[in-house]
């Protein structure tokens, strides 16, 4: 097997966004989970192969460990293009962990200049001037400035993004993309040749990443959101659309929901409004040594086979800032991953095969807890947001992991609908 492309995402659910991505572009895709090693073995004839890691929030000098080895490791699978994707709303802190993995990377490769973009227009990420505009807002302006643990107050790239790297960072302008592939690749030649290391572009449409994926199919390595992952992925010759993958024809549905962005608290609501079972965990409870875990496997039993649930530990703003205010922010976290991803293993083993997890965070621990080592990626339910299929030790399991702001407000009443209709 010879890869077309292997990528480093530096999370779970960023992974599931990468991969359809490169999906949508005919590409037959399989997705790893943490770092790879000799044992980790990747479905059959697949042209990409995704690494999705917990980069994202970690110190530095982990993530560029992990990713150094997850490059290792697609290197000898045959990649000969590494794409590092990060969030579409370049989540980071003024110290990394974009700037020095994208370093890390080029240093290992040899490699002189790359070429950034965290468009995703599909998700209504678009970048001008080099500022990151989420819908009609300004980063700085939108929800995103409220993030738990990485709050975006800037969106000026070429500042976000030297400070976090020694290197030189400059701007590849829309009117410059608006011309073509050769204009998009003198000027990348044109920065490389005055020291610029980090070349970051403007993107509107999809029509935009497309030309910025065929000018920048010659570099070793590339960084940015799904957008231009896709681009790139439309670059290669065509193969035709990826196949279909058959869901579970058997098994009960669930969410597990931790993110509290305000996209996945409009998707609870949702569920909640259409009269579906919504069990709300309790953290503060969980973290003072009240069992949560059995009162909500109690709860889950309770519950009608025939319909989908949700079990969430998802708050407002208000009410996350007060769980932090008691247990700590990491504690907090830690406190929800360990709910989220023990509920996931109990729930596979009383016979759920249709799971769907919501928050990047949450995504890692649920996948670690049922020991999924690698998926091959299906049919998607929202731009972003694909179905992937796994074996366990109870069987095959479809597995939706979805970035917290990912998806319309109705995804987990249709998507879980869908597939239970489709089951019978």
């Amino acid at each position: 097997m010879t890869l077309r492309i292997g990528c480093i995402a530096d999370d779970f659910t960023g992974g599931t966004d990468v991969a359809a991505a490169f999906r949508r572009a005919g590409l037959r895709t399989a997705l790893v989970f943490g770092t790879p090693d000799a044992t980790t073995v990747l479905p059959a004839d697949c042209d990409a192969a995704v690494v999705a890691l917990k980069s994202r929030s970690t110190p530095a000098d982990e993530a560029v460990a992990d990713s150094r080895a997850a490059q290792r490791w697609l290197w000898t699978k045959g990649a000969a293009q590494i794409y590092f994707k990060y969030c579409s709303t370049f989540d980071s802190t003024p110290h990394g962990n974009i700037g020095p993995v994208t370093d890390a990377l080029l240093d290992d490769a040899g490699a002189t200049v790359t070429l950034h973009c965290p468009a995703s227009p599909p998700n209504g990420r678009t970048v001008y001037q080099g500022h990151l505009f989420v819908h009609d807002q300004l980063l700085s302006d939108s929800p995103l400035r409220h993030h738990p643990l990485n709050p975006m107050t800037d969106s000026a790239l070429i500042r976000l993004l030297s400070a976090q790297t020694p290197h030189r960072v400059a701007l590849i302008d829309w009117t410059t993309v608006r011309r073509g592939v050769d204009a998009v690749r003198d000027a990348l030649t044109a920065h490389q040749q005055a020291g610029v290391r980090h070349v970051i572009a403007d993107a509107l449409t999809d029509d935009d990443l497309a030309v910025l994926g065929a000018a920048a199919l010659e570099l070793p390595v590339i960084a940015g959101a799904a957008g231009l992952a896709e681009g790139i992925g439309h670059a290669y010759p065509a193969q035709g659309p990826a196949p279909a993958e058959p869901l579970p024809r058997e098994g009960r549905a669930a969410v597990l929901a931790g993110s509290c962005s305000a996209r996945t608290l409009e998707q609870i609501a949702h569920f909640y409004a259409a009269g579906l079972p919504s069990l709300h965990l309790d953290v503060l409870a969980a973290a003072a040594g009240r069992d949560v875990t059995g009162e909500a496997l109690t709860w889950y039993d309770a519950q009608d086979p025939d319909r989908p649930v949700l079990i969430y530990a998802s708050a407002s703003p208000e009410e996350l800032a007060a769980v932090q205010a008691q247990l700590g922010v990491a504690e907090a976290a830690a406190q929800v991953e360990e709910l989220l991803g023990g509920l996931a293993a109990r729930l596979t083993d009383r016979g759920v095969r249709r799971l769907l997890v919501a928050g990047g965070e949450t995504s890692g621990a649920v996948t670690t807890a049922l020991g999924v080592r690698a998926v091959l990626v299906g049919d998607e339910a929202d731009p972003g947001v694909p179905w992937t299929h796994a074996g366990t030790r109870h069987g095959d399991l479809a597995l939706m992991l979805k970035s917290g702001n990912f998806g319309a407000p109705d995804l987990f009443t249709r998507a879980l609908a869908t597939t239970t209709e489709g089951a019978e």
